[in-house]
């Protein structure tokens, strides 16, 4: 089942999620590593892939933002560009919200079973 697009029905997780995606889109031009082939392609891509999927909004949303959140955390240092610090801290932090808010909603979700006790 599909949510819906508009902003008043949007929850605040997908919120967080299309502000860390296009966060990370975007930070090769604002912090000045676009020159970067490995950091720049990397953080075009998967902020795209991480805006693209929240403002989806399918059910499986959140498993793939939770795939995408610790590729985008790990990235630096499977790419190699750890020890380029503001790209590296874009990738880890972007990643790391994405990844733990995606965790949080796939615990919270509505398809889990009420307790009995």
């Amino acid at each position: 089942m599909l949510k819906s697009l508009s902003l008043d029905r949007r929850t605040a997780f997908d919120i967080a999620n299309v502000v860390a995606g296009l966060g990370l889109l975007l930070s090769p031009w604002y912090l000045g590593f676009a020159a970067e082939t490995a950091a720049a392609g990397n953080a075009w891509i998967i902020g795209a892939a991480m805006t693209l999927i929240a403002l989806a909004a399918h059910r499986l949303e959140e498993w793939a933002n939770a795939a995408l959140g610790l590729w985008a955390a790990i990235a630096p240092w499977v790419l190699g560009f750890a020890t380029l610090a503001a790209a590296m801290w874009v990738h880890v932090i972007a990643g790391l919200i994405v990844a733990i808010l995606a965790g949080f909603s796939l615990w919270s979700g509505d398809d889990r079973p009420y307790s009995t006790a």
